[in-house]
């Protein structure tokens, strides 16, 4: 057993320290921002630390893992020792629990080090629409954003409600989501497509087999830092009132906002605040992360013309079946991914797709 052991840790780590992830200028960095945030005036334009805000972040999350990983390998060597001088069944479970959680971090790591576009380490703005097929499609849309609230909950990372607009009488007819943290882009770009659900309704008195559609669309947020050429002249702004619910207040006052830029017909709405200003200010927010996907999308373009499969991982295809009845199973048609465990999947244990979607992307660049 400890042969085999010795064998799987030699396997799995290979000098994962240094190389690709450098501590020491990792903190060294770490130190420089810290003295520019305590310099006298740093704060007054908080809007404007943004950008170097994310960066802290980002370092901090690395030295962590990385500190975590270094610690985890140095236990695992202690307890390979021990357990070669006397073939110890404590030390040789405490071993390979040790050997798992070790597999695991470098799982993460790995991962970490596939998200290496710029926008990668960015916030995510997730949009979801429900396809044609009323309130089975809405149910459905609502149904993606509890597995996404459940994946931003497991993963630490806070979520913000921009724009909702309920269904007629289950569901959601769309909702735009701003979710924060380490990497969030990076990780949610592989949730971009068509969702397909097949299921007995519960809304079909017959109980026939249906199938719904929801499309999920995600796009980086840097910010309000994005230096964007925008015109006045080049947007209207319209003013309406709220509908669904939200209280008497939201409805009785025109505070809901619909941005739209005449020259790429980009059109935003939010509605969520009782303040018009708010919701336009929202609405901004999503209209400048649009713009800036735009560019994202050109420079992805010439990439993916690159690929024999382009049309299979373009926006709007069907990227994953959701599997109810007659049998159960979550497939992603990109990567072949399968999981048996539907119920876990709808409770936002969405990550190996993740994972598989990035060393996919990986394995076509290379």
């Amino acid at each position: 057993m400890i042969s085999a052991l010795s064998v799987r840790l030699s396997h799995n780590v290979s000098k994962p320290f240094g190389g690709v992830f450098d501590v020491a200028s990792s903190e060294q960095r770490l130190q420089e921002i810290e003295t520019e945030l305590s310099r006298p005036g740093a704060w007054e334009k908080p809007e404007a630390l943004t950008p170097i805000l994310q960066e802290k972040r980002r370092l901090e999350d690395e030295v962590t893992r990385l500190s975590r990983l270094k610690t985890c390998y140095d236990d695992m060597h202690e307890w390979l020792e021990l357990a070669s001088e006397n073939e110890d069944a404590e030390a040789l479970e405490s071993l390979d629990i040790q050997q798992r959680d070790l597999a695991t971090m470098l799982d993460e790591t790995e991962l970490v080090m596939l998200l290496s576009a710029e926008e990668d380490n960015q916030d995510a703005i997730l949009e979801i629409h429900p396809g044609a097929g009323g309130t089975e499609s809405q149910d459905w849309a609502e149904m993606l954003l509890r597995m996404y609230s459940r994946w931003t909950v497991r993963h630490g990372y806070t979520t913000e409600e921009l724009d909702y607009l309920p269904g007629d009488e289950a569901g959601l007819k769309s909702v735009t989501l701003r979710i924060a943290g380490p990497h969030a882009y990076g990780f949610l770009k592989s949730e971009k497509g068509i969702h397909r659900l097949i299921r007995i309704s519960p809304f079909d008195a017959s109980g026939r087999r249906h199938t719904s559609f929801a499309s999920v669309d995600v796009i980086p947020d840097a910010g309000n830092d994005i230096k964007l050429d925008i015109k006045e002249t080049d947007i209207r702004v319209d003013i309406f009132r709220s509908s669904g619910p939200g209280g008497q207040g939201v409805n009785t006052t025109s505070s809901a906002v619909r941005v739209t830029h005449l020259p790429t017909g980009i059109s935003v709405q939010c509605q969520n605040e009782r303040s018009q200003h708010r919701n336009k200010d929202s609405a901004m927010r999503v209209l400048r992360a649009r713009l800036y996907n735009l560019e994202v999308q050109k420079r992805e373009a010439e990439l993916q013309a690159e690929y024999a499969d382009k049309d299979a991982i373009a926006f709007g295809s069907q990227i994953r079946t959701y599997t109810l009845q007659p049998y159960r199973l979550v497939k992603d048609h990109r990567t072949g991914t399968e999981v048996g465990d539907v119920d876990g999947v709808l409770d936002g244990q969405i990550d190996i797709f993740q994972r598989d979607y990035l060393l996919y992307r990986h394995e076509q660049r290379h």
